[in-house]
């Protein structure tokens, strides 16, 4: 019998080497008690939180929880359902108003997760015969789309508005064209150049969906994303998004004004054939996303966090995905996976919890360590991070 999981033997053969060295496993942490939306006890051990996407620290707001506990006590802990059939409670419709207030647009969906609103969208537009030009260090989700809908796909060069506009002038006349971008990329926490990016896909004729998963809840005047900030969301055909980062909770959804949308609801299979999010679940995201509005305070206090981090680092002498910084995510660059998941484990031993990633979900075969800092991190914090960072880089090796 052929062995179907043969084809892992390598990566399994690397994380036993990684193993065998005594280092702890950073894929499989677990938080025994979760604090607040910057601290958790881990292995035992108090610990600041540095790798939890939680940009706005929602998790813990008291509105937000007493919603979900609410909804709860109303409507159960599930609704058994897809969306089409007896799976839409009154909850899913007040959150996709929220969604629509929010981005002040006509159309909202809202799905299980963020991966499958990327699924759902992305493959059905855009299909057989359809060309979809992308980003090549675009989302595991934007990709599996693609699939889905067994559209043609076109990588350009990441950031690259000259590669991007050659890639459209090559894709044959008439046919159907789609640009995905991305707000923030996850991995190296840079920034897309939409404004320009937008107005090359336009002139050539090309719908627009940009993936603002990473900036909603922070960046832009309203924390609409970078759409908003580069001044370009009305130009912008769909933008998909995530409640598991700024809004603190799970779910996946998508905001648009064709005058179209709504058919998606009865031939999105992603959405169609998947049971529904639990009323507590959307409850807790309508009432994050309506607090999101007013978070003004919050975003610059981020910002503050964000820059302040930034600088300290490199001070340090680490490596780091960004020139300056770009959002509330900044990329620690390591030499290789052994060092990286050494630095990993030293920050840990320290009482700091970081994402240690590696290839392939990384851009040039890239080992890094990702910090997603949090708007209530306090500036204590952030000097406890920047000492934790030194005390481990020196006794990893990583800085001098």
């Amino acid at each position: 019998m052929t062995d179907l999981l043969s084809k892992f033997d390598e990566l399994i053969e690397t994380r036993e080497q990684l193993l065998s060295t005594g280092l702890t496993d950073p894929f499989n942490l677990v938080m025994d008690e979760v604090v607040s939306p910057t601290v958790a006890i881990c292995n035992g051990k108090r610990t600041i939180l540095l790798g939890t996407y939680n940009y706005m620290g929602m998790t813990f707001d008291p509105d937000v929880i007493a919603a979900g506990k609410q909804a709860l006590d109303d409507y159960g802990s599930g609704t058994t359902g897809s969306r089409v059939l007896n799976g839409t409670y009154a909850g899913h419709k007040a959150c996709e108003e929220a969604l629509k207030d929010f981005y002040a647009m006509d159309h909202a969906m809202v799905f299980s997760t963020g991966y499958q609103a990327n699924l759902g969208i992305i493959s059905t537009i855009a299909g057989k015969d359809d060309y979809i030009i992308l980003d090549i260090d675009s989302h595991a989700s934007i990709y599996d789309g693609c699939a889905l809908g067994n559209a043609q796909i076109v990588p350009f060069r990441h950031n690259d508005v000259g590669a991007l506009e050659k890639r459209l002038k090559r894709i044959p006349e008439g046919a159907g064209k789609l640009v995905i971008l991305e707000g923030v990329y996850s991995m190296l926490g840079d920034i897309a150049p939409l404004k320009e990016m937008v107005a090359v896909s336009k002139a050539a004729g090309a719908m627009v969906l940009v993936d603002e998963a990473h900036s909603m809840g922070f960046i832009g005047e309203n924390g609409r994303g970078v759409a908003e900030a580069q001044g370009v969301i009305n130009d912008v055909d769909f933008i998909i998004g995530t409640f598991s980062k700024s809004v603190g909770t799970v779910g996946g959804f998508c905001v648009s004004n064709h005058p179209k949308f709504e058919i998606l609801r009865l031939v999105c299979r992603p959405y169609v054939f998947t049971a529904s999010l639990p009323p507590s679940v959307v409850a807790t995201a309508a009432t994050s996303i309506g607090k999101l509005r007013h978070g003004a305070d919050k975003r610059a206090h981020l910002w503050k966090n964000s820059k302040k981090l930034h600088a300290g680092l490199k001070a340090l002498g680490f490596t780091l995905g960004t020139d300056a910084p770009q959002s509330a995510i900044i990329a620690v660059i390591m030499s290789d996976l052994e060092k990286g998941a050494a630095m990993w484990e030293a920050l840990l031993n320290e009482g700091l919890y970081v994402n240690l990633a590696r290839p392939p979900a990384t851009p040039g075969n890239m080992t890094l360590l990702r910090c997603s800092l949090c708007a209530e991190h306090s500036d204590g914090q952030v000097d406890q991070i920047l000492g934790m960072f030194e005390v481990a880089g020196r006794a990893t090796g990583c800085i001098g």
